[in-house]
């Protein structure tokens, strides 16, 4: 593994501890692929999400994934779909935690939020 990708990794694991989305979301989004109009009107969020949020929310949270490298768009015969599923770095990310993501602290939260909305900050 070349330094490059430890560092995405790194970033990638420090980043899912800091969003909303809990460990069944990721094993979910692995075998079927979902969108957020989707996630947000399923009944079972509870298992899927810590707190519930609005679709334009988890679009936001979709397209973060995406750039960390944890989701990709889904593809059909016409192109790329509003559905995301995760890929092989997501999956490594994983392996890290057996059980349910560890949640970041609040200070981690912070500073990762500030990473991502003000990354030249």
């Amino acid at each position: 593994m070349s330094s490059a990708d430890v560092i995405a990794l790194e970033r990638a694991c420090r980043s899912l501890r800091c969003l909303p989305f809990r460990r069944a979301f990721f094993e979910m989004v692995d075998g079927q692929p979902i969108s957020s109009v989707e996630l947000c009107s399923r009944q079972d969020w509870p298992r899927l999400v810590f707190a519930p949020f609005g679709v334009d929310r988890a679009e936001a949270h979709f397209n973060w994934l995406i750039r960390l490298g944890v989701l990709r768009r889904e593809v059909d015969g016409q192109g790329l779909t509003e559905r995301v599923r995760l890929t092989p770095l997501g999956r490594q990310v994983l392996e890290r935690w057996p059980a349910e993501i560890p949640r970041g602290g609040l200070r981690e939260r912070i500073q990762e939020n500030f990473r991502r909305h003000r990354p030249r900050f």
